[in-house]
């Protein structure tokens, strides 16, 4: 079964009663159960130890769950080929993990050229990422991770989640080792740019205003479980503790 041939009504994701567990220990997910249409972003929101990035990891099979299924366009990521799962989901973490010995345009290639695309292909492809990111290819391609800045660095992660035409981002805290005027920067033209390009994306964030700004839903994460699942602006009104202390960080901004 292929990504590509997923019945955009059904959902991208799904989570079906899922825990997971550590040498017997306490559950750092706790039977968890949602869905993730395709084309929303939901944003898993919650304090470091809370469950979102082991979510994450989940969906794209770094790991197994202990119990219940996760599911990506209908089917248990135990049954994926893992290879095919994780190259037909774009995946960018802090930092944006890129490959130290390649250049630019070598690290957003990788996939394409794994998937066995025409030299001449990747490079249009790369060039074409380069720009949508805000990269000059002409000034960029040949660059090393070493000689761009930490904003740079992102950029160039996200132009490789999307090197394959992705239907599905997995994004774990992207802006967050940032300054707050780059991030603030990437944040807005990330805005943007998922508007326009109609993937699907599961955010990881600790930051309430990334959240809202963001997220087409926003999953608040406590201790393993979803305490809250709301839209943005159901989020801003509800009366749920620990989303009244989120939303009290902001007014303290001010």
């Amino acid at each position: 079964m292929s990504l590509s041939a997923h019945d955009k009504d059904e959902p991208i994701v799904s989570f079906r009663e899922v825990s997971f567990v550590i040498n017997g220990g306490a559950p750092i997910i706790d039977r968890l159960t949602f869905d993730v249409a395709s084309g929303e972003t939901l944003v898993l929101l919650g304090e470091s130890g809370c469950g979102k990035t082991t979510t994450l990891r989940l969906v794209n099979r770094l790991l197994r769950p202990t119990a219940g299924r996760v599911l990506v366009e209908g089917q248990a990521t135990t049954d994926w080929d893992v290879i095919r799962l994780r190259r037909r989901t774009g995946y960018v973490i802090q930092e944006a993990g890129l490959f130290p010995h390649f250049t630019v345009a070598e690290n957003v290639g990788l996939v394409p050229s794994l998937e066995d695309w025409a030299n001449d292909r990747i490079t249009s492809r790369v060039a074409d990422l380069l720009s949508l990111v805000g990269l000059e290819p002409e000034r960029f391609a040949d660059r090393y991770p070493r000689e761009l800045s930490g904003g740079q660095r992102q950029r160039v992660g996200v132009a490789r989640a999307l090197a394959a035409d992705p239907p599905l981002l997995l994004m774990d805290e992207p802006f967050g080792a940032l300054d707050p005027l780059t991030r603030a920067s990437l944040q807005k033209e990330f805005a943007e740019l998922k508007s326009r390009l109609e993937k699907t994306v599961i955010f990881v964030t600790h930051d309430v205003r990334e959240a809202l700004m963001l997220g087409t839903r926003i999953a608040l994460m406590h201790k393993g479980k979803i305490v809250l699942l709301e839209t943005p602006e159901a989020f801003m009104e509800s009366r749920n503790e620990l989303s009244q202390a989120y939303l009290e960080t902001l007014r303290n901004e001010f």
